[in-house]
Protein backbone atom coordinates (compact mmCIF):
# COMPACT_ATOMS: atom_id res chain seq x y z
CA UNK A 1 0.00 0.00 0.00
CA UNK A 2 0.88 4.00 -0.43
CA UNK A 3 1.38 4.15 3.44
CA UNK A 4 4.15 1.65 3.51
CA UNK A 5 6.20 3.56 1.12
CA UNK A 6 4.93 6.90 2.88
CA UNK A 7 8.63 8.39 4.70
CA UNK A 8 8.01 8.46 8.61
CA UNK A 9 8.43 11.82 10.47
CA UNK A 10 11.88 12.84 12.28
CA UNK A 11 11.80 10.70 15.99
CA UNK A 12 13.58 11.29 19.19
CA UNK A 13 13.87 7.37 19.23
CA UNK A 14 14.90 4.61 17.52
CA UNK A 15 11.22 2.81 16.35
CA UNK A 16 12.70 -0.39 18.13
CA UNK A 17 12.62 1.62 21.02
CA UNK A 18 9.44 3.12 21.08
CA UNK A 19 7.60 -0.04 20.13
CA UNK A 20 9.67 -1.97 23.09
CA UNK A 21 8.08 0.46 25.29
CA UNK A 22 4.38 0.26 24.12
CA UNK A 23 4.88 -3.52 24.48
CA UNK A 24 5.87 -3.20 28.00
CA UNK A 25 2.97 -0.98 28.71
CA UNK A 26 0.58 -3.50 27.39
CA UNK A 27 2.33 -6.32 29.49
CA UNK A 28 2.38 -4.53 33.16
CA UNK A 29 -1.52 -3.76 31.93
CA UNK A 30 -2.85 -7.07 31.48
CA UNK A 31 -0.31 -8.21 34.19
CA UNK A 32 -2.14 -5.96 36.62
CA UNK A 33 -5.27 -6.61 35.34
CA UNK A 34 -4.75 -10.31 35.83
CA UNK A 35 -3.56 -9.56 39.31
CA UNK A 36 -6.79 -8.35 40.49
CA UNK A 37 -8.23 -11.99 39.71
CA UNK A 38 -11.97 -10.94 39.27
CA UNK A 39 -14.08 -13.82 37.84
CA UNK A 40 -12.61 -16.31 35.60
CA UNK A 41 -13.19 -20.34 36.82
CA UNK A 42 -9.29 -20.88 36.94
CA UNK A 43 -6.78 -18.94 39.09
CA UNK A 44 -4.27 -17.04 37.27
CA UNK A 45 -0.69 -18.91 36.91
CA UNK A 46 2.54 -18.28 34.85
CA UNK A 47 0.72 -19.28 31.97
CA UNK A 48 -1.74 -16.19 32.57
CA UNK A 49 1.18 -14.08 32.73
CA UNK A 50 3.40 -15.30 30.47
CA UNK A 51 0.42 -14.54 28.05
CA UNK A 52 0.01 -11.25 29.26
CA UNK A 53 4.13 -10.85 28.25
CA UNK A 54 3.46 -12.68 25.21
CA UNK A 55 0.93 -9.73 23.96
CA UNK A 56 3.45 -7.14 24.98
CA UNK A 57 6.15 -8.93 22.32
CA UNK A 58 3.48 -8.84 20.17
CA UNK A 59 4.22 -4.76 19.75
CA UNK A 60 7.60 -5.55 18.59
CA UNK A 61 6.27 -6.68 15.09
CA UNK A 62 3.44 -4.00 14.23
CA UNK A 63 5.11 -2.48 12.15
CA UNK A 64 6.06 -4.86 9.80
CA UNK A 65 2.87 -7.21 10.05
CA UNK A 66 0.41 -5.30 12.05
CA UNK A 67 -2.21 -7.44 10.74
CA UNK A 68 -0.82 -10.51 11.83
CA UNK A 69 -0.01 -8.52 15.30
CA UNK A 70 -4.01 -7.62 14.96
CA UNK A 71 -4.78 -11.53 14.30
CA UNK A 72 -3.05 -13.24 17.20
CA UNK A 73 -4.16 -10.78 19.30
CA UNK A 74 -7.66 -10.95 18.48
CA UNK A 75 -7.16 -14.97 19.19
CA UNK A 76 -5.39 -14.99 22.25
CA UNK A 77 -8.28 -13.06 23.86
CA UNK A 78 -10.33 -15.88 22.97
CA UNK A 79 -7.98 -18.41 24.16
CA UNK A 80 -8.06 -16.78 27.17
CA UNK A 81 -11.06 -16.64 27.90
CA UNK A 82 -11.88 -20.33 26.82
CA UNK A 83 -9.47 -21.45 29.19
CA UNK A 84 -10.84 -19.68 31.83
CA UNK A 85 -8.60 -17.11 33.42
CA UNK A 86 -9.47 -14.09 35.22
CA UNK A 87 -11.36 -11.43 33.29
CA UNK A 88 -9.56 -8.67 31.91
CA UNK A 89 -12.37 -6.89 29.73
CA UNK A 90 -12.81 -6.91 25.74
CA UNK A 91 -11.20 -3.46 24.70
CA UNK A 92 -7.78 -3.59 27.09
CA UNK A 93 -6.29 -6.79 25.43
CA UNK A 94 -6.74 -5.47 21.88
CA UNK A 95 -6.52 -2.04 22.62
CA UNK A 96 -2.64 -1.45 21.34
CA UNK A 97 -3.11 -4.13 18.48
CA UNK A 98 -6.32 -2.39 16.95
CA UNK A 99 -4.12 1.19 17.45
CA UNK A 100 -1.17 -0.31 15.61
CA UNK A 101 -2.96 -1.32 12.40
CA UNK A 102 -4.55 2.04 12.54
CA UNK A 103 -1.41 3.87 12.74
CA UNK A 104 0.17 2.36 9.56
CA UNK A 105 -2.83 2.26 7.56
CA UNK A 106 -4.93 -0.98 7.89
CA UNK A 107 -7.86 0.62 8.81
CA UNK A 108 -10.62 -1.87 7.30
CA UNK A 109 -9.34 -4.79 8.92
CA UNK A 110 -8.81 -2.97 12.22
CA UNK A 111 -12.06 -1.93 12.04
CA UNK A 112 -13.40 -5.55 11.30
CA UNK A 113 -11.18 -7.06 13.93
CA UNK A 114 -13.11 -4.91 16.65
CA UNK A 115 -16.79 -6.12 15.39
CA UNK A 116 -15.61 -9.59 15.38
CA UNK A 117 -14.40 -9.78 19.06
CA UNK A 118 -17.21 -7.35 20.30
CA UNK A 119 -20.02 -9.96 18.85
CA UNK A 120 -17.97 -12.62 19.45
CA UNK A 121 -17.31 -11.61 22.98
CA UNK A 122 -20.94 -10.91 23.91
CA UNK A 123 -22.35 -13.60 22.50
CA UNK A 124 -20.37 -15.91 24.53
CA UNK A 125 -21.26 -13.62 27.84
CA UNK A 126 -24.90 -14.00 26.82
CA UNK A 127 -24.88 -17.52 26.02
CA UNK A 128 -23.07 -18.58 29.41
CA UNK A 129 -26.39 -16.94 31.15
CA UNK A 130 -24.64 -13.61 31.95
CA UNK A 131 -27.29 -10.61 32.30
CA UNK A 132 -28.25 -8.98 29.43
CA UNK A 133 -28.43 -6.00 31.34
CA UNK A 134 -24.78 -6.07 32.33
CA UNK A 135 -22.98 -7.19 29.13
CA UNK A 136 -24.64 -5.13 26.58
CA UNK A 137 -25.86 -2.04 28.86
CA UNK A 138 -23.38 -1.51 31.41
CA UNK A 139 -19.77 -2.66 29.60
CA UNK A 140 -20.80 -3.08 26.01
CA UNK A 141 -19.83 1.16 26.10
CA UNK A 142 -16.79 1.26 27.81
CA UNK A 143 -15.40 -1.33 25.50
CA UNK A 144 -16.39 -0.28 22.43
CA UNK A 145 -15.61 3.27 22.83
CA UNK A 146 -12.08 2.32 23.93
CA UNK A 147 -11.81 0.61 21.04
CA UNK A 148 -12.71 3.41 18.66
CA UNK A 149 -10.72 5.74 20.29
CA UNK A 150 -7.70 3.77 19.50
CA UNK A 151 -8.68 3.04 16.20
CA UNK A 152 -9.06 6.87 15.54
CA UNK A 153 -5.84 7.89 17.80
CA UNK A 154 -4.25 5.16 15.13
CA UNK A 155 -5.87 7.05 11.94
CA UNK A 156 -5.17 10.20 13.20
CA UNK A 157 -1.28 9.55 13.59
CA UNK A 158 -1.24 7.87 10.95
CA UNK A 159 -2.84 11.51 8.84
CA UNK A 160 -0.43 13.40 10.65
CA UNK A 161 2.03 11.49 9.13
CA UNK A 162 0.90 11.69 5.77
CA UNK A 163 0.30 15.45 5.71
CA UNK A 164 4.07 15.97 7.46
CA UNK A 165 5.19 13.81 4.68
CA UNK A 166 3.27 15.41 1.68
CA UNK A 167 4.61 18.84 3.18
CA UNK A 168 7.76 17.94 3.50
CA UNK A 169 7.38 16.79 -0.55
CA UNK A 170 5.94 20.19 -1.23
CA UNK A 171 8.97 21.95 0.50
CA UNK A 172 11.23 19.66 -2.03
CA UNK A 173 9.94 19.92 -4.94
CA UNK A 174 9.55 23.28 -4.30
CA UNK A 175 13.33 24.01 -3.54
CA UNK A 176 14.02 21.73 -6.76
CA UNK A 177 11.84 23.92 -8.93
CA UNK A 178 13.80 27.10 -7.70
CA UNK A 179 16.88 25.26 -8.00
CA UNK A 180 16.14 24.98 -11.26
CA UNK A 181 14.75 28.05 -12.05
CA UNK A 182 17.67 29.60 -10.49
CA UNK A 183 19.90 27.40 -12.89
CA UNK A 184 17.80 28.43 -15.92
CA UNK A 185 18.37 32.55 -15.34
CA UNK A 186 21.96 31.64 -14.79
CA UNK A 187 21.90 29.66 -17.93
CA UNK A 188 20.20 32.48 -19.47
CA UNK A 189 22.40 35.01 -18.19
CA UNK A 190 25.45 33.35 -19.74
CA UNK A 191 23.90 32.99 -23.00
CA UNK A 192 23.39 36.83 -23.17
CA UNK A 193 27.28 37.24 -21.78
CA UNK A 194 28.11 34.73 -25.07
CA UNK A 195 26.09 36.77 -27.36
CA UNK A 196 27.24 40.22 -26.35
CA UNK A 197 30.68 39.25 -26.39
CA UNK A 198 30.21 37.79 -30.00
CA UNK A 199 28.37 40.53 -31.46
CA UNK A 200 30.80 43.16 -29.82
CA UNK A 201 34.30 41.61 -30.23
CA UNK A 202 33.21 40.32 -33.75
CA UNK A 203 32.14 43.78 -34.85
CA UNK A 204 35.18 45.43 -33.11
CA UNK A 205 37.34 42.64 -35.01
CA UNK A 206 35.74 43.48 -38.32
CA UNK A 207 36.03 46.64 -38.39
CA UNK A 208 39.43 47.01 -37.24
CA UNK A 209 40.31 44.78 -39.45
CA UNK A 210 38.86 46.70 -42.54
CA UNK A 211 40.26 50.32 -41.47
CA UNK A 212 43.65 48.37 -40.45
CA UNK A 213 43.91 47.18 -44.11
CA UNK A 214 42.51 50.69 -45.43
CA UNK A 215 45.40 52.56 -43.38
CA UNK A 216 48.07 49.94 -44.97
CA UNK A 217 47.19 50.40 -48.35
CA UNK A 218 47.32 54.45 -47.91
CA UNK A 219 50.93 54.24 -46.28
CA UNK A 220 52.66 57.01 -48.56
CA UNK A 221 49.90 58.11 -50.60
CA UNK A 222 46.92 59.57 -48.40
CA UNK A 223 48.16 60.57 -45.15
CA UNK A 224 44.02 61.67 -44.44
CA UNK A 225 42.81 58.17 -45.09
CA UNK A 226 45.50 57.01 -42.67
CA UNK A 227 44.08 59.19 -39.98
CA UNK A 228 40.60 58.42 -40.61
CA UNK A 229 41.05 54.80 -40.48
CA UNK A 230 43.28 55.23 -37.46
CA UNK A 231 40.46 57.40 -35.76
CA UNK A 232 37.56 54.95 -36.55
CA UNK A 233 39.83 52.10 -34.92
CA UNK A 234 40.09 54.32 -31.77
CA UNK A 235 36.60 54.81 -31.52
CA UNK A 236 35.74 51.58 -31.94
CA UNK A 237 38.29 49.77 -29.63
CA UNK A 238 36.72 52.54 -26.85
CA UNK A 239 33.64 51.52 -27.32
CA UNK A 240 33.90 47.94 -27.26
CA UNK A 241 36.15 48.05 -23.83
CA UNK A 242 32.90 50.42 -22.42
CA UNK A 243 30.93 47.35 -23.88
CA UNK A 244 33.04 44.92 -22.37
CA UNK A 245 33.45 46.83 -18.90
CA UNK A 246 29.34 46.41 -18.90
CA UNK A 247 29.85 42.57 -20.02
CA UNK A 248 31.92 42.91 -17.01
CA UNK A 249 29.70 44.16 -14.32
CA UNK A 250 27.03 42.25 -15.80
CA UNK A 251 29.45 38.96 -14.23
CA UNK A 252 29.57 41.01 -11.05
CA UNK A 253 26.29 41.57 -10.62
CA UNK A 254 23.26 40.80 -12.43
CA UNK A 255 21.11 44.10 -11.67
CA UNK A 256 23.10 45.16 -14.37
CA UNK A 257 21.23 43.58 -16.44
CA UNK A 258 18.69 46.34 -17.23
CA UNK A 259 21.56 48.60 -17.99
CA UNK A 260 22.54 49.21 -21.49
CA UNK A 261 25.32 51.65 -22.71
CA UNK A 262 23.93 51.57 -26.44
CA UNK A 263 20.84 52.01 -27.77
CA UNK A 264 18.92 52.55 -31.18
CA UNK A 265 20.64 55.54 -31.72
CA UNK A 266 23.84 54.14 -32.30
CA UNK A 267 22.58 52.16 -35.44
CA UNK A 268 23.78 54.30 -37.97
CA UNK A 269 27.46 54.26 -36.47
CA UNK A 270 27.35 50.97 -37.59
CA UNK A 271 26.97 52.14 -41.22
CA UNK A 272 30.83 53.94 -41.33
CA UNK A 273 32.33 50.13 -41.57
CA UNK A 274 30.02 49.27 -44.14
CA UNK A 275 30.72 52.29 -45.93
CA UNK A 276 34.92 51.80 -45.80
CA UNK A 277 33.79 48.20 -47.17
CA UNK A 278 32.24 49.51 -50.21
CA UNK A 279 28.86 49.42 -49.69
CA UNK A 280 26.49 52.53 -50.39
CA UNK A 281 24.48 52.92 -47.23
CA UNK A 282 20.86 53.78 -46.21
CA UNK A 283 19.53 54.13 -42.48
CA UNK A 284 16.22 54.51 -42.03
CA UNK A 285 15.37 54.65 -37.91
CA UNK A 286 11.93 55.42 -36.93
CA UNK A 287 11.54 54.01 -33.03
CA UNK A 288 11.76 57.53 -30.50
CA UNK A 289 11.60 55.28 -27.01
CA UNK A 290 12.18 51.53 -26.43
CA UNK A 291 12.53 49.41 -23.39
CA UNK A 292 16.07 49.23 -22.34
CA UNK A 293 16.71 44.90 -23.47
CA UNK A 294 14.72 45.88 -26.64
CA UNK A 295 16.62 48.68 -27.52
CA UNK A 296 20.16 46.55 -26.95
CA UNK A 297 18.52 43.58 -28.90
CA UNK A 298 17.68 45.74 -31.79
CA UNK A 299 21.69 47.56 -31.62
CA UNK A 300 22.65 44.25 -31.83
CA UNK A 301 20.68 42.28 -34.31
CA UNK A 302 21.61 45.54 -36.83
CA UNK A 303 25.42 45.47 -35.57
CA UNK A 304 25.79 41.64 -36.44
CA UNK A 305 23.63 41.49 -40.03
CA UNK A 306 25.99 44.26 -40.99
CA UNK A 307 28.73 42.70 -39.75
CA UNK A 308 27.82 39.60 -41.75
CA UNK A 309 27.15 41.43 -44.32
CA UNK A 310 30.35 43.07 -44.71
CA UNK A 311 32.08 39.75 -44.01
CA UNK A 312 30.56 37.72 -46.63
CA UNK A 313 28.52 40.09 -49.19
CA UNK A 314 29.37 40.72 -52.50
CA UNK A 315 26.91 43.41 -53.02
CA UNK A 316 27.12 47.01 -53.29
CA UNK A 317 24.39 48.50 -51.24
CA UNK A 318 22.80 47.76 -47.75
CA UNK A 319 19.36 49.17 -46.33
CA UNK A 320 19.47 49.31 -42.53
CA UNK A 321 15.71 50.17 -40.96
CA UNK A 322 14.26 50.03 -37.61
CA UNK A 323 10.59 50.91 -37.28
CA UNK A 324 8.93 50.91 -34.48
CA UNK A 325 4.75 50.03 -34.31
CA UNK A 326 2.04 49.84 -31.47
CA UNK A 327 3.56 47.08 -30.37
CA UNK A 328 6.67 45.79 -31.54
CA UNK A 329 9.43 46.98 -33.43
CA UNK A 330 10.92 45.49 -36.54
CA UNK A 331 14.88 45.77 -37.65
CA UNK A 332 15.82 45.21 -40.94
CA UNK A 333 19.10 45.09 -42.83
CA UNK A 334 19.21 43.93 -46.47
CA UNK A 335 22.20 43.91 -48.90
CA UNK A 336 22.01 43.05 -52.65
CA UNK A 337 24.84 40.41 -52.52
CA UNK A 338 24.52 37.91 -55.66
CA UNK A 339 22.85 34.66 -54.98
CA UNK A 340 25.48 32.94 -55.97
CA UNK A 341 28.00 34.21 -53.75
CA UNK A 342 25.99 34.53 -51.08
CA UNK A 343 25.17 30.62 -51.32
CA UNK A 344 28.50 29.96 -51.29
CA UNK A 345 29.79 31.99 -48.52
CA UNK A 346 26.81 32.59 -45.84
CA UNK A 347 25.80 29.07 -46.36
CA UNK A 348 29.32 27.90 -44.50
CA UNK A 349 30.08 30.37 -42.91
CA UNK A 350 28.24 32.55 -40.37
CA UNK A 351 25.05 33.32 -41.98
CA UNK A 352 24.12 30.12 -42.96
CA UNK A 353 21.72 29.14 -46.20
CA UNK A 354 18.38 30.24 -45.09
CA UNK A 355 19.34 31.19 -41.38
CA UNK A 356 20.55 27.52 -41.10
CA UNK A 357 24.06 27.76 -40.94
CA UNK A 358 26.44 26.45 -38.70
CA UNK A 359 27.70 29.98 -37.07
CA UNK A 360 27.04 31.61 -34.23
CA UNK A 361 26.22 34.98 -35.67
CA UNK A 362 22.08 34.06 -36.96
CA UNK A 363 22.06 31.46 -33.94
CA UNK A 364 23.19 34.40 -31.76
CA UNK A 365 20.30 37.28 -33.26
CA UNK A 366 17.68 34.07 -33.30
CA UNK A 367 18.55 33.52 -29.67
CA UNK A 368 18.45 37.25 -28.73
CA UNK A 369 15.22 37.66 -30.45
CA UNK A 370 13.49 34.95 -28.99
CA UNK A 371 14.44 35.58 -25.49
CA UNK A 372 12.41 38.11 -26.01
CA UNK A 373 8.93 36.85 -27.30
CA UNK A 374 10.17 37.95 -30.88
CA UNK A 375 11.01 36.10 -33.83
CA UNK A 376 13.87 36.08 -36.71
CA UNK A 377 14.13 35.82 -40.26
CA UNK A 378 17.28 35.03 -42.63
CA UNK A 379 17.04 34.35 -46.58
CA UNK A 380 18.41 34.70 -49.87
CA UNK A 381 16.58 35.56 -52.63
CA UNK A 382 17.22 36.80 -56.58
CA UNK A 383 17.80 40.33 -54.52
CA UNK A 384 20.37 39.44 -52.16
CA UNK A 385 20.33 38.39 -48.19
CA UNK A 386 17.62 39.86 -45.76
CA UNK A 387 18.03 39.03 -42.11
CA UNK A 388 14.62 40.86 -40.50
CA UNK A 389 14.17 40.71 -36.57
CA UNK A 390 10.17 41.57 -34.95
CA UNK A 391 10.40 42.09 -31.06
CA UNK A 392 7.43 43.17 -28.92
CA UNK A 393 7.73 46.77 -27.15
CA UNK A 394 8.71 44.82 -24.13
CA UNK A 395 11.39 43.47 -21.22
CA UNK A 396 11.05 39.46 -21.28
CA UNK A 397 8.03 37.55 -22.40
Amino acid sequence: MAEDLMPESPRRWPAWVVDAVIGAGVAAVLAVVITADQGGRQRPDAIAYLWAVGLGALMLARRRHPIVVLAVTALGLFAYYAIGYPAIGLAVPVAAALYSAAEFGRLVPSIVTAVVVTVVSVGFRLLEGQAFSLVVGYELVGHVALMAAAIALGDSVRSRRAAQASARLIADLTARQLQQASDARIHAERLAVARDLHDSIGHATSVTSLHTEVARESVGRDDDAIRRALDVIAATTATTMAELRRTVALLRDPAERGRTVISVADVPSLADAARVAGFEVDVSIDAPVLPPLVEAAVFRIAQEAVTNAVRHSGGTRLGIEVTAFDHDVRVRVHDDGAVDRGAGDRGTGDHGAGGGGGGHGIRGMRERAESLGGRLTARADQDGFTVEAVLPLGEAP
